[in-house]
């Protein structure tokens, strides 16, 4: 073999047959992005590969990776501050498209292989390559994910996503940033052929370049979408989809891929030249920028999982097979981990697993995945499987006689190293834990509903909680592919503490006869996922109340919170709160006249601000390590608006921004 020295991040070499082999292995990294270093060695092996190929001395080019999961998750997010103006921008994407052409043109067979996370410029470099194989593995997953960054793709992936997918495959998949099995890409256009293993991606690479495989194009004839005048049309469609999901005001970037599509899709190759100019913009904007943070803050919740604990939890113990117990019970067997479910009523048990279909189907796409997934979600009325887990979690009623006394008969049934949890809002880990030989040794893991939507789970560190206890907490809401945050023990932890005064200001402007249909629409304006009357409801009044008195953040004396939850109008759950609900959704009253646009703004400012002070109360009182993970779980938590970069960060910025003005106001 030949091969090629001073590389860190990949490996060049050139086999016997002929096969030149680019594999792809990032120094000091346990998955490949591309960053600076790594592309500019990328640029060397293109260089020595069209050299080759002109001297006859190789027949094709392999792309693949030297990680053990994953090919490339995209570009490097960490180096995109290093380019501050649009100049900069320009000319540093102008260079790697340049490299991509490259690729494209080089006159031998270019053979991507694809295993595991293909995202962003990942995927960009696999479609400048002229064949795709990748694995059928369930971990394999291509997609453009930039809109989430506040971006779009930016290595020429819009025009040439388009010509191997077509308009109606292509435009969708980069919109709404989701990711894709390798078996739907291949029906897309944007995978070749497919690989049963990552053991046979050598072999059909080899086979690929022995049969000179290029990938066609889609045929201008079946994208007639693209052409005018059903362009335009195509584009009114894409704006009405994607307004019913995020605001152009919150999240420019989607919307600014249509108009590129609608400007330019009909020539690809001017596409390619434009899509450069609009790019650079967005990446210096402050949404961006913000998204940008909260894609590192989920990063460093991560992190929080310890390297150094040897522990891999694959069997779950749930006592309480109600909606929150079982809807735990289900995530985890999505996961692949064996759950038993035990709760003192059957048919509870029963209900709680059937409920779990959903669940279960969305993750699994086969009849034999689905059948496998069940048969790790067992029934165990009497409590078998704890000693044979490696994590129980209690989610029975918040009362803490009985957990005490749960907790106290579990002790002694553990086995050695297993975690032992509480999925309590509210009662302190301590008083739980009081009981116990070894109160050390429970933890709190508390889930938010519902739990296949919230990527969240606050790890509680009791007064006397083993710091490997809360550590193995972390691996374990890692391995369930959930964002660990470490809260210490206190009324609310973080995220119902924050959420509590919100939403009682809320109900007491509605108390004061606001309409509750302007105070939501005032709080999404600010960028909330819903208002909080809303959100009330779909927590459910009961527990609205009930957290309300435990952190004392309610109006003395009886209130119509109080008088509903006594009228069992307790929101979506039972269908009137209030609203009413129906089909899942709540019937919202239209005002007389459009609300003024800058009165929804003043009022949705007002609307968070006693989140915000209860956001920096936490933070001075040490209930989260830090700024920055404080601004991680409310976002991830209560749907905080990333375009924001967190409450912390909101309004310190908005302070920032004030004195600036003021300073310009005294200036003049």
């Amino acid at each position: 073999m030949t091969d090629m020295d001073g590389l860190r991040d990949w490996r060049f070499s050139i086999d016997p047959q002929g096969i030149a082999w680019a594999v792809f292995d990032r120094e000091g990294e346990s998955q490949n992005s591309l960053g600076r270093r790594s592309l500019e060695e990328l640029a060397m092996i293109i260089e020595r590969s069209e050299q080759a190929a002109r001297d006859k001395a190789i027949r094709g080019l392999v792309f693949i990776s030297g990680k053990e999961k994953g090919f490339i998750v995209g570009a490097d997010v960490r180096e995109f501050d290093q380019l501050p103006s649009e100049r900069e921008i320009v000319d540093n994407i102008t260079r790697i498209n340049a490299y991509l052409d490259r690729i494209e043109g080089m006159p031998v067979p270019v053979v991507c292989c694809i295993h595991g996370f293909c995202l962003g410029g990942g995927l960009e470099l696999a479609l400048a390559c002229h064949w795709r194989i990748a694995t059928r593995d369930d971990s394999t997953r291509l997609g453009f994910p930039e809109v989430r960054l506040g971006i779009f793709p930016g290595f020429n992936g819009t025009a040439r996503s388009i010509r191997q997918a077509g308009t109606l495959s292509a435009m969708p998949l980069m919109l709404t940033g989701s990711m894709i099995r390798a078996s739907a890409a291949r029906g897309m256009g944007l995978v070749d052929e497919l690989a049963p293993s990552k053991l046979n991606l050598a072999w059909m690479a080899r086979k690929a370049i022995d049969r000179k495989r290029k990938s066609k194009s889609v045929p201008l004839w079946k994208d007639l979408m693209r052409m005018a005048p059903a362009r335009g049309l195509l584009a009114k469609k894409f704006r009405t989809e994607t307004a019913k999901k995020v605001r152009e005001e919150h999240y420019p970037a989607p919307f600014r891929l249509i108009d590129l599509f609608e400007t330019h899709a009909g020539n690809l190759e001017g596409m390619k030249v434009a899509e450069t100019r609009a790019f650079a913009p967005l990446m210096l904007s402050d949404t961006s920028k913000n998204l940008r943070r909260v894609f590192k803050l989920s990063e460093m919740m991560k992190a929080q999982a310890p390297k150094n604990l040897a522990f891999k939890p694959l069997r779950v113990h749930v006592i309480g097979a109600g909606v929150m117990g079982a809807d735990i019970a289900g995530w985890c067997v999505a996961s692949g981990m064996e759950v038993t479910l035990q709760d003192v009523n059957a048919e509870q048990i029963a209900k709680g697993i059937a409920a779990q279909k959903k669940t279960i189907s969305r993750k699994f796409k086969t009849r034999a995945q689905r059948a496998a997934a069940n048969a790790r979600l067992i029934a165990d009325p009497t409590g078998q499987g704890v000693g044979r887990a490696d994590v129980v979690i209690e989610a029975i009623v918040e009362k803490l006689e009985v957990k005490q006394s749960l907790f106290k008969s579990l002790e002694g049934k553990l086995k050695p190293g297993a975690i032992l949890a509480t999925n309590t809002s509210s009662i302190m880990i301590e008083e739980i834990a009081a009981p116990l030989a070894d109160p050390g040794r429970l933890i709190g893991i508390h889930f938010f509903n519902p739990v296949a939507q919230m990527p969240l789970v606050e790890v509680i560190r009791g007064a006397q909680s083993h710091e490997d206890e809360v550590g193995k907490g972390c691996i374990f809401v890692t391995a369930i592919d959930k964002f660990p945050l470490i809260v210490k023990s206190s009324p609310g932890f973080l995220v119902n503490r924050v959420l509590g005064p919100y939403m009682m200001q809320a109900l007491q402007r509605l108390e004061r006869g606001e309409p509750k249909e302007k105070i939501d629409e005032a709080a999404r304006t600010f960028g909330m996922p819903m208002g909080p009357i809303e959100l009330a409801d779909t927590v459910g009044l009961d527990v609205c109340a009930h957290v309300g008195k435990i952190m004392k953040v309610g109006p003395a004396g009886p209130t119509k919170l109080d008088d509903m939850v006594a009228a069992g109008k307790l929101g979506k759950k039972s269908g009137e709160g209030f609203y009413v609900w129906k089909d899942g959704k709540p019937e919202k009253a239209e005002p007389e006249k459009p609300w003024d646009k800058f009165e929804l703004e003043r009022l949705g400012r007002e609307l968070v601000d006693p989140l915000i002070r209860e956001a920096e109360k936490v933070r001075d009182e040490k209930i989260v390590e830090s700024a920055e993970l404080v601004d991680a779980g409310v976002i991830f938590g209560t749907g905080f608006a990333p375009f924001r970069g967190g409450p912390l960060h909101f309004a310190a910025n908005e302070q920032k921004s004030n004195v600036e003005v003021f300073r310009r106001t005294a200036a003049e």
